[in-house]
């Protein structure tokens, strides 16, 4: 009986929730310097310039907005994906002769 090692992993979640990570890019944009940042809320700077690429600009609402099409596209690609192998399975079936 074999098992897949990845089966049931998700990608692993932050630390910090969207509103405490504007939080942290808004005390940059007060004038804190990076390294300081980084260090205060134990993170590193490619965390920081990540999240500056990815959240640099947007409001709290912005972000939550963002993670909820985030959410519903990645189940809308789940949908996607299951009627394409239903629709292969199909395929190969009626392809059988009989």
């Amino acid at each position: 009986l074999e098992s897949d090692p990845l089966k049931g992993r998700t990608m692993k979640r932050s630390r910090f929730s969207e509103e405490q990570i504007i939080g942290i890019l808004n005390e940059h944009e007060a004038g804190a310097n990076c390294a300081d940042l980084c260090r205060k809320h134990g993170m590193s700077s490619g965390t920081f310039y990540a999240w500056k690429a990815k959240f640099g600009g947007m409001t709290v609402s912005d972000a939550k907005r963002l993670k909820a099409l985030e959410d519903e596209n990645a189940k809308l690609k789940k949908l996607l994906a299951e009627q394409m192998l239903d629709a292969a399975a199909m395929k190969e079936l009626l392809a059988k002769k009989w």
